[in-house]
C-alpha cells in the first residue's frame, strides 16, 4: 500500500526538476565539467531571457550552445559574426522578383538567420556596434522590422551569443543598450587539470556522443509560464530593490565603496532579472518560492555588466565582479 508523502512538490516543480535533469544529463555527455554554467544558461532559457557567454577561445562556448539545441526539438541557427557582416544579414532584406506568369514585379522578404528559436550569435564583438545592433528589436521586442513591415519572430526565442575578451585585437566593444538586453552576462574559465585530461581523452579517440532531444518549444513555454508564476515574497522583493539601489553613486544612503568605486549604477532591468532568476531557480531546483538566497545565486550574472567602475576602482584593481561580492556583503537581507 503506498503512502502519500507530505513533502511532495506540486505537479509543475516536478516537472521542471525532471526537465533540469533530462537536459543536464545529456549535456554531459559532450560538455566536461561546467556544472554552474549549465545551471545558468537554463535558468536564463526558462526565464525568457538571452545570455552572453564570455572567454578566450577553444574553451567550448559554441560547443555548449550548439549542444543544448539538440537537446531542444527547436530550430536552431548560428550566425559567425564578422567586421564586414551587415545588418540585413541577420534580420533578412528584401528583393525585387518578378512573376513569370504575369511579368508583374514585387518585393519579398527573405528571412534571415534571426528568424529561429534558439540563435547562437557566435563572437558577437567580431562584428562593428552597427551590426550588432541589429539584434536589439529582435532580443526586446521578438520582432524584425524591414522596410515598413514588422514579422513577429515565433517564440520561444532566444538569442546566445559568444564574446571574446575585449582586450583582443579585432574586437568592438558591445554598446551598453546592446549589453542591457542581456539577462545574464556569464564567464566561461578554464577547465580544472582533471577536466582537462577527461576532455582531451574524449576529443582524440573518436567522435563525441550525440546527445537526445528532451524538450521542445512547447515545453520551454510551459517552463516559462511556470517561472512567472513562481512566489515571491515582499520580504525578497525588497531585498533586491535595496541592492540595486547600493549601486547607484548619486544616493547619499549608497555604500561609500558604491560612491568611491562606481561611475553608474544599475536600472530597473536589473531588479525584473534578478526576480525572474531567482524565480527560475528555485522553479529548477523543486522550490517553493524564490529566496534571497536565489537572487544572491545569480547577482553576478545579472548584474556584472550593468554596473560600471570608474577610474579609482581601475587604478586600485577593483572590478565589477569584486564589487557585487562587497554588495553582496554590505546589503542586509533583512532590515
Amino acid at each position: 500500500m503506498s503512502t502519500k508523502n507530505k513533502t511532495e512538490l506540486p505537479p509543475a516543480l516536478e516537472i521542471a526538476r525532471a526537465a533540469r535533469e533530462k537536459v543536464f544529463a545529456e549535456l554531459r555527455k559532450v560538455i566536461v565539467g561546467q556544472e554552474s554554467l549549465i545551471e545558468q544558461v537554463l535558468v536564463a532559457m526558462f526565464a525568457g531571457g538571452h545570455v552572453l557567454l564570455v572567454g578566450v577561445p577553444g574553451l567550448a562556448k559554441t560547443l555548449l550552445v550548439s549542444t543544448l539545441a539538440k537537446t531542444l526539438s527547436m530550430n536552431f541557427k548560428r550566425i559567425q559574426f564578422t567586421p564586414d557582416m551587415m545588418p540585413s544579414d541577420i534580420t533578412g532584406t528584401e528583393i525585387l522578383e518578378e512573376d513569370q506568369a504575369t511579368g508583374h514585379k514585387q518585393f519579398v522578404f527573405v528571412q534571415g538567420p534571426v528568424f529561429t528559436n534558439l540563435l547562437l550569435a557566435d563572437e558577437i564583438n567580431r562584428t562593428p556596434p552597427k551590426t550588432q545592433a541589429a539584434l536589439l528589436e529582435a532580443m526586446q521586442e521578438k520582432s524584425v522590422t524591414v522596410g515598413k513591415r514588422t514579422y513577429k519572430l515565433e517564440e520561444p526565442f532566444m538569442v546566445m551569443a559568444t564574446q571574446n575578451p575585449i582586450e583582443q585585437e579585432g574586437t568592438y566593444p558591445l554598446p551598453e543598450a546592446q549589453l542591457d538586453r542581456f539577462m545574464f552576462n556569464l564567464y566561461v574559465d578554464y577547465p580544472t587539470d582533471s577536466e582537462l585530461k577527461t576532455i582531451i581523452k574524449n576529443t582524440t579517440a573518436g567522435g563525441l556522443p550525440t546527445p537526445s532531444a528532451v524538450l521542445n518549444g512547447e515545453d520551454v513555454l510551459a517552463m516559462r509560464a511556470a517561472v512567472r508564476q513562481m512566489p515571491i515574497s515582499d520580504h525578497v522583493l525588497e531585498y533586491i530593490v535595496r541592492l540595486i539601489s547600493a549601486t547607484h553613486p548619486n544616493k547619499d544612503a549608497s555604500p561609500e565603496i558604491t560612491k568611491k568605486f562606481l561611475a553608474w549604477g544599475a536600472g530597473p532591468r536589473a531588479g525584473q532579472y534578478l526576480a525572474l532568476g531567482a524565480k527560475s531557480r528555485a522553479l529548477l531546483r523543486g522550490n517553493l518560492q524564490a529566496t534571497a538566497e536565489d537572487v544572491r545565486a545569480v547577482a553576478r550574472a545579472v548584474l556584472r555588466h550593468r554596473i560600471y567602475t570608474n577610474f579609482t576602482a581601475q587604478a586600485e584593481g577593483v572590478d565589477a565582479d569584486a564589487m557585487i561580492e562587497r554588495l553582496i556583503k554590505h546589503v542586509p537581507e533583512n532590515v
